[in-house]
């Protein structure tokens, strides 16, 4: 059977790929070149080409509150048109299953903690990646029309919490948290710098995963793509605090020094905790805690990064 893996060069697509179930299938990992998602009529002539069975949709303009803030529209319009584009034309060429990657973004912003599935689209979204989260909101209102206009039609969501992880995005302009965090603290190390600054007072919650986990989590879905509910999330179902995740890397990285907090900067949601009792339920956990997690993510940062 053949699988359409969008986003194959991603940290999460290069994660998927890389799973040991993968080889139990014919996975497309088509480069922008090959297949330019912004472009219709390529998408459809690929998919009448190669006619995948699955497709699972990676793709899109990802990055951390610095490059939201920075460009919104950016990621409204690429990621809109990325996963409109794919979708739709996959319905009309006939692929019959999809798992179409979401955000915990999407939730609002005032959501009661731990953010269940229901809660999608029951008020305002957060400010600092709503751009984001309006065109991964689409897509996922998308794959629920197309459904229900043909039941036969197996478009679920997957709703991961924060990923980090091997081939994680190093760039600070770019970065999520726990990259940005490995990144300061390493820099703060071997520079001798005493002090680290974070943004806000560290009170901020945060849900993160190791990227390979999700990868299980899609590859546990595939083949139960028809029982799935959907749209459900995908996480460790606990949260941290920024400060938290601070002093755990500082201690995994041997840093010793200590923090500033900038209170004039944005931090996002008070809290993001999704409620994972659904994945959970059907038989799916994660098997790497934060602390293995972090430690692995710094190893492969060393290898290919510093």
């Amino acid at each position: 059977m053949s699988v359409l893996l969008t986003g194959g060069t991603g940290m999460v697509g290069r994660n998927i790929k890389e799973h040991q179930n993968a080889c139990n299938y014919c996975v497309l990992t088509p480069s922008r070149k090959e297949l330019d998602l912004t472009n219709r009529e390529q998408i459809r002539s690929y998919l009448k080409t190669n006619r995948p069975e699955y497709i699972i949709h990676a793709a899109g303009l990802v990055g951390g509150i610095h490059a939201n803030i920075a460009n919104p529209s950016k990621f409204l319009i690429e990621n809109l048109e990325i996963g409109c584009n794919l979708i739709s034309e996959a319905a009309r060429i006939g692929v019959k299953n999809i798992i179409n990657l979401g955000s915990s973004c999407m939730y609002p912003k005032n959501g009661p903690n731990p953010l269940k599935e229901e809660y999608l689209l029951n008020g305002s979204l957060e400010p600092t990646n709503e751009g984001y989260a309006i065109a991964k909101i689409a897509a996922q209102r998308l794959c629920d029309y197309l459904r229900i206009e043909d039941d036969s039609r197996n478009y679920i969501t997957l709703m991961p919490c924060n990923l980090y992880g091997k081939y994680d995005n190093y760039n600070p302009k770019r970065s999520h948290l726990i990259a940005s965090i490995i990144v300061k603290l390493h820099k703060a190390k071997f520079n001798n710098k005493k002090l680290v600054e974070i943004w806000g007072d560290g009170s901020v919650r945060r849900e993160f995963m190791y990227a390979k986990d999700f990868a299980d989590a899609v590859w546990f879905s595939l083949p139960r793509i028809k029982e799935m509910p959907h749209i459900i999330n995908i996480g460790r179902g606990e949260d941290y605090s920024i400060l938290d995740y601070y002093k755990k890397i500082s201690k995994i990285l041997e840093f010793e020094g200590s923090f500033t907090f900038d209170l004039s900067k944005p931090t996002g949601m008070k809290q993001k905790l999704l409620n994972v009792k659904k994945i959970n339920d059907l038989g799916w956990f994660p098997k790497h805690n934060l602390e293995l997690g972090i430690k692995k993510t710094y190893s492969h940062y060393l290898e290919c990064y510093r």
